[in-house]
């Protein structure tokens, strides 16, 4: 599949903006000109509000039942046309092109699990106090959801918004990612050549803040749901606020990753570098302080070291690749920053810190040890292929470094003692943790933060609960 010239989806029609305005999107390995994306203006939004409201009257009134059998359908599609979808995000993101296929066939395992949520969105009848009293609870759609998406994981993040808004009968709005434009947009398609009627699911792009500030204060809109950083998260969350809108905020993190001296090495080696050096770093869930217990901690640094250097680093299209570049160019002068800061603290670079050449967005996968705590990177999210090693001592010390940040997004912990397990498990302030593996971000499992990395869940039965009223009915026969 060629690149496209990627229009807006509004009302049911692929179009260009109104104005005729477009952005241009770039290959972050080579940057080359892939194509353009259409950039909303105000008409657009008004047309896209309009059609969501339509489109939530329309949708409501179709069973769960029938819901469930169009996403099926829109799961099947995008498994098969899975490979060219994975090229275009693959050219327009960076990432390795398997690693682009496995996000586009997780994503139909979404579209699958909330199409069978759909169909179990149950109410409930509870006991009354009177003969001849029903009382009844109702779940109802809550109604046009605006959806604001990242560039990290351009499926990933639009389609469990996407999905618990179909799901439930509620109409959506997507504010999908300019950088990465095709491939959220060909997962609406999958949507829209299932069946699903005209206003049920619309498409936009443009400048964030200006289709961010028009969207969620306007009276059609009654949830928000967003992915990303966490300044903009409360600035959003604000705004939804002040106008009483439902929101769920996914928000950034800091994670540390904990390997405790009971350990299985190997195992949390190789398994934390896989983790970390996962899209070049580029996610919320990264692991990034790594907090290793004093007799593991020299074995462990040279194990993840030789990891991090045996990383091959290119072309997401070209067969091998492990890590691809970073999404633009902002994302380098950031991590260089972080990294000359931490060094003139004392913080010392055990591999990498550096650009690779001058055509693309790449960089070395890089470790870092003896990084103090007042360093920005020990404080500020990198978002990048950059590991932060720690030594510590005691359980209670490592258990204080871990909740000492403001983010509570995911956590890692490495031991082979079930008390340890169950005692960090209870400690860490953390929205998610996984233990002795990577358990994270299965369509069945709750996804979501606590602290400053946000509320709600984009996973497990918990996700569609924010696209949902409850109703209290209570009724007395005559």
């Amino acid at each position: 599949m060629a690149y496209p010239n990627v229009q807006l989806h509004i009302n049911g029609e692929w179009r260009p903006a109104r104005s005729g305005r477009t952005l241009e999107v770039l290959n972050p390995a080579t940057i080359e000109v892939l194509g353009t994306v259409a950039h909303a203006g105000r008409d657009d939004l008004d047309e896209a509000l309009e059609a969501a409201e339509k489109g939530f009257q329309t949708w409501k009134k179709v069973s769960a039942f029938d819901r469930s059998k169009l996403m099926r359908k829109a799961a099947d599609l995008l498994r098969s046309r899975a490979d060219a979808i994975a090229a275009l995000m693959t050219q327009e993101q960076g990432k390795p092109l398997p690693e682009a296929k496995m996000e586009v066939m997780a994503g139909a395992d979404v579209i699958d699990w909330f199409a069978e949520e759909a169909r179990r969105a149950y109410g409930r009848v509870i006991p009354a106090r009177a003969e001849g009293v029903y009382q009844l609870v109702i779940k109802e759609p809550v109604g046009p959801v605006a959806a604001f998406t990242p560039w990290n994981f351009p499926i990933n993040q639009v389609v469990r918004k996407l999905s618990a808004a179909v799901a439930t009968g509620c109409s959506i709005i997507v504010k999908a990612p300019e950088e990465t434009p095709a491939s959220p947009a060909e997962l609406i398609r999958c949507f829209v050549d299932a069946g699903l009627p005209a206003g049920v699911a619309n498409l936009v792009y443009g400048v964030p803040a200006e289709i961010s500030e028009y969207l969620i204060p306007h009276p059609v809109i009654r949830k928000v749901t967003f992915t990303g950083s966490t300044p903009v998260g409360k600035q959003l969350a604000a705004l939804a606020g002040l106008h009483m809108k439902r929101a769920t905020m996914e928000l950034g993190g800091h994670a540390p990753a904990i390997v405790f001296d009971d350990a299985d090495l190997e195992l949390a080696a190789r398994t934390l570098a896989g983790a970390k050096f996962r899209n070049a770093g580029q996610v919320c869930v990264s692991p990034t302080r790594f907090l290793i217990q004093e007799r593991l901690y020299e074995p462990f640094v040279e194990r993840f070291i030789t990891a991090a250097k045996a990383v091959k680093v290119g072309n997401g299209m070209d067969e091998g690749t492990q890590m691809g570049p970073l999404v633009h160019d902002r994302r380098i002068p950031w991590v260089e920053g972080l990294i000359q800061d931490a060094k003139s603290r004392g913080g010392e670079v055990r591999t990498g810190g550096n650009r690779i050449g001058n055509k693309g967005y790449f960089f070395e996968p890089t470790v870092m040890t003896n990084v103090p705590k007042e360093a920005r990177v020990m404080n500020e999210e990198p978002f990048g292929p950059l590991a932060l090693i720690s030594p510590f001592r005691e359980f209670d010390e490592v258990v204080e470094e871990a909740n000492r940040l403001p983010y509570g997004l995911a956590s890692y912990a490495f031991t082979r003692s079930a008390k340890t397990a169950n005692a960090i498990a209870a400690k860490v302030e953390s929205g998610m943790m996984t233990i002795n593996h990577l358990g994270l971000a299965l369509p069945e499992v709750p996804f979501g933060g606590m602290k400053d990395s946000g509320y709600g869940s984009e996973g497990g039965s918990e996700a569609i609960e924010a696209y949902l009223n409850t109703k209290f009915v209570s009724q007395a026969g005559l």
